[in-house]
C-alpha cells in the first residue's frame, strides 16, 4: 500500500551506496526514500521498512511505499535524581544525585505542548486588586511576550500537537478546539458529591478569603475582572488546535490523536499546572506523561521566595520527581 508522508520543517539526511549524505529538506510535503536508506532526523538514526521506491530526486514531492516513518527523535532532557541519602552526612539527603541531564526519546507523532492558563487579566490600573493579589502576572506577561512567539510558531510547523487548557468564563466557548474536545468527550461525568457546608465551616473560609487570598480588599476587582479574562494574545488557538477545560476533554483530544506525553508550558507552575482540571495530576491519572518547559512558565513567589523564585525551583523538582522531565527550551527547539 502506498503510504503518504507528511513532515513539518524538518531535514533529512539520505545515505545510499554511491551517494553520500544526499540531503532534503521539506515543509509537509510528501517526500519518497530510496530502499536502502539509512535514515538520521536531526541526527537521530531511525530505521523505517522501505521498499519498491524509485530514486531520490531533491526537493521533489514524491510518495513512499513501505511501513511509515517514525518520528521519534532524541532530547536533552533534565531529570532529578532522588537517591541515595547518606546516612554518614549530617542531612542524607545531600549525598542524593540531584539534578542531572540526559537524552531521552521523544515521539513527536505522541506528544502535544499544552499552553495552560495563558491569560491576558487586564493591566494594572484598571483591576489593581488582582494584581495585588496575584504577584506572578508581570512574569507571565513577560514569558508570553518573549517565550511563546518561539515556542508555538515551532511546535505548529511540527509534528506535536497544539492544545490549550482554560478555565472561567466564556471566552474560549466558540473556538472550533473546544467544540471538538466537547463533541469528543460526549457527556460529562456526574460532578463529585459536595459535603454539607456548615455555619463554621462557611467562616472558615470566608477567613481564608480576607486573610489568606485574595484578600478582602482586593475581592471585589477580582470579582470584577474575572468574566473579562482572555486568552494572552500570543497563546489564542489558531484553526482546530484543541481546547479543554477540564482533564475529561483532555483526555478525548489526547486518545483521539494517540498521543501520550504532555509537555506544558504556561501559569502557575506550583498551583495551576500541577493541581487544576487539566493539570498533571488530573491528566496522570489517565496514564499520560506531564513534562514542563523551564523558561515557559512560572511560579507562584510569596514574601520569603520571591527573590529567588524558590518556589519555582522546588516546583520543577517536583514535576521532575513525580510526573516527567524538564525540558530546557532551546534544546527542545532544536529537537522538534
Amino acid at each position: 500500500m502506498d503510504r503518504q508522508g507528511y513532515l513539518s520543517g524538518r531535514t533529512i539526511y539520505v545515505t545510499n551506496p554511491g551517494q553520500q549524505n544526499v540531503q532534503v529538506e521539506f515543509r509537509s510535503e510528501r517526500v519518497d526514500l530510496p530502499a536502502d536508506a539509512t535514515v538520521s532526523l536531526n541526527g537521530v538514526g531511525c530505521s523505517p521498512t522501505l521498499e519498491d521506491v524509485g530514486p531520490q530526486v531533491v526537493g521533489s514531492p514524491v510518495i513512499a511505499r513501505g511501513e511509515p516513518f517514525m518520528s521519534t527523535v532524541r532530547v536533552k532532557a533534565n531529570y532529578y535524581e532522588q537517591f541515595d541519602a547518606d546516612y554518614d552526612l549530617e542531612f542524607p539527603a545531600e549525598g542524593m544525585g540531584g539534578w542531572k541531564q540526559g537524552e531521552i526519546p521523544l515521539a513527536l507523532d505522541k506528544t502535544a505542548l499544552v499552553v495552560m492558563h495563558a491569560w491576558d487579566i487586564g493591566e494594572i490600573d484598571t483591576y489593581s486588586g488582582w494584581w495585588r493579589a496575584c504577584e506572578e502576572v508581570p512574569r507571565t506577561y513577560e514569558v508570553c511576550r518573549v517565550v511563546f512567539p518561539r515556542l508555538l510558531a515551532t511546535a505548529r510547523v511540527s509534528e506535536l500537537e497544539v492544545f490549550h487548557v482554560v478555565a472561567g468564563g466564556d471566552y474560549f466557548k466558540s473556538y472550533p478546539g473546544y467544540l471538538r474536545a466537547v463533541e469528543l468527550t460526549g457527556p460529562e461525568p456526574d460532578p463529585l458529591p459536595r459535603i454539607d457546608r456548615d455555619p463554621v465551616l462557611k467562616e472558615l473560609n470566608q477567613f481564608r478569603s480576607d486573610n489568606v487570598w485574595v484578600g478582602a480588599r482586593n475581592q471585589a476587582d477580582v470579582r470584577r475582572g474575572s468574566p473579562r479574562r482572555r486568552f494572552a494574545k500570543e497563546a489564542i488557538p489558531v484553526g482546530e488546535e484543541g481546547v479543554a477545560e477540564n482533564g475529561h476533554q483532555l483526555f478525548a483530544l489526547c486518545r483521539d490523536v494517540g498521543v501520550n506525553h504532555l509537555i506544558y508550558a504556561g501559569f502557575d507552575l506550583n498551583l495551576c499546572l500541577t493541581s487544576s482540571p487539566g493539570g498533571m495530576h488530573d491528566m496522570q491519572k489517565y496514564g499520560l506523561m506531564c513534562s514542563v518547559i523551564k523558561e515557559a512558565t512560572i511560579a507562584c513567589e510569596n514574601k520569603e521566595t520571591a527573590r529567588e523564585e524558590l518556589c519555582k525551583e522546588i516546583g520543577l523538582w517536583y514535576v521532575a520527581l513525580m510526573f516527567g522531565f524538564v525540558f530546557d527550551l532551546d534544546d527542545l527547539l532544536r529537537a522538534i
